[in-house]
């Protein structure tokens, strides 16, 4: 079963915590409750976005540096 996991407010989305650096997750990564799985940027403050529950990532609903609203959908996992 899917489950998605949403932004808790607006922003800008980051996969990666620095430009230069590795992504979070990707596809295919398993990830634990509590893990980042990316940034959302407001006003110049980043706020961490983490897994609520631990599965595997199935695919991104947003790109990195994509601008994201209260409750999209920024990633599903599978269980």
């Amino acid at each position: 079963m899917a489950h998605a996991i949403k932004s808790p407010i607006p922003g800008i989305f980051y996969r990666r915590p620095s430009p230069d650096d590795p992504v979070f997750v990707e596809a295919g990564d398993a990830v634990k409750e509590g893990d980042v799985i990316g940034l959302i940027e407001v006003m110049k403050t980043f706020h961490e976005i983490k897994a609520d529950k631990a599965g595997v990532v199935a695919s991104f609903a947003v790109e990195n540096e994509e601008a994201v609203s209260v409750g999209q959908v920024l990633l599903t996992l599978e269980e």
